[in-house]
């Protein structure tokens, strides 16, 4: 499945979701890349960080924010808010509030089954659903069977997308582009991969959604936490190893496949996003 073509005429910002019902998939982390990529572009990107518990996405960038201070240094990023309200309309207010004049908005959702998580994939340009390279995650969009691996059916939540899908393409004449994005794949035994890669490739064609590589396993990623710090932001980091570049391309890649939309402005010290404080 290819892309739709993007069109950053539509009224708003392009909302892309980063969902996942199941944890520990490396979600907030490839939220957090995308979005600094994105601005170290010149795009103008907004963000709402749908956990109000644990706040992931919106730490990471608080801890940015306090790093800019500390170094007097200013960095490329996002403004973020996070959604603490109980209705939908609540939510659509917040994002038309914080996506005013962006050029993206970014939606980080909870590890678990979230009324609002489901509503932000289901309205969301690109829906990215970042999955660990096993059956484990693989159950999140679609059942196999235990002797031939084969798909034997899509899950609840792959169905549920499929139908936004459609409803989407009726009432709007637009898709949502849905990428499968595949992280930490360095730790998966090489039989237990390809027979992934087959149920994902069969699925694919089923659901309606396209696969793409994510970020490695690496310990690099959960010590940049603390400073709020990014793989792509050289100059800052000190001297990186080489799996560290290895893993700068690892994300080059996971953008180039994602397919946005290209903003093209260049990057000026008035586009250097601060963190909108809760």
């Amino acid at each position: 499945m290819t892309a739709p073509d993007p069109d950053l005429s539509r009224p708003g910002p392009h909302r892309i979701t980063f969902a996942n019902e199941k944890g520990g998939t490396g979600k907030s982390t490839t939220a957090v890349h995308v979005a600094v990529a994105l601005a170290y572009r010149g795009a103008k990107v907004a963000a709402i960080d749908l956990d109000p518990r644990q706040r992931t996405f919106y730490r990471y960038f608080e801890n940015r924010a306090e790093t800019e201070t500390r170094r007097g240094i200013s960095l490329p990023g996002a403004q973020v808010e996070v959604f603490s309200g109980s209705s939908i309309e609540e939510f659509e207010e917040l994002a038309r509030q914080v996506g005013e004049g962006a050029d993206f908005l970014i939606v980080d959702t909870p590890g678990r089954d979230d009324p609002y998580a489901r509503h932000a994939a289901t309205e969301a340009d690109t829906l990215v659903t970042p999955l660990n390279d096993s059956f484990v995650d693989f159950d999140l969009i679609g059942q196999v069977d235990a002797e031939s691996f084969k798909v034997r059916r899509l899950s609840f939540y792959a169905e549920l997308i499929w139908e936004a899908r459609k409803a989407r393409a009726i009432a709007r004449r637009q898709e949502i582009d849905w990428v499968v994005v595949r992280n930490r794949t360095g730790h998966v035994e090489a039989r237990n991969m390809h027979r992934i890669e087959r149920a994902l490739k069969e699925l694919s064609k089923r659901a309606g959604f396209r696969v793409a590589n994510g970020l490695s396993e690496r310990v690099i990623y959960r010590e940049l936490f603390p400073s709020g710090l990014t793989l792509l932001d050289k100059g800052h980091l000190g001297e990186l190893g080489t799996s560290h570049l290895v893993a700068r391309q690892e994300m080059r890649s996971l953008l180039a496949g994602l397919s946005l939309p290209q903003v093209e402005r260049p990057l000026t010290q008035n586009d250097q996003p601060r963190l909108a404080l809760a």
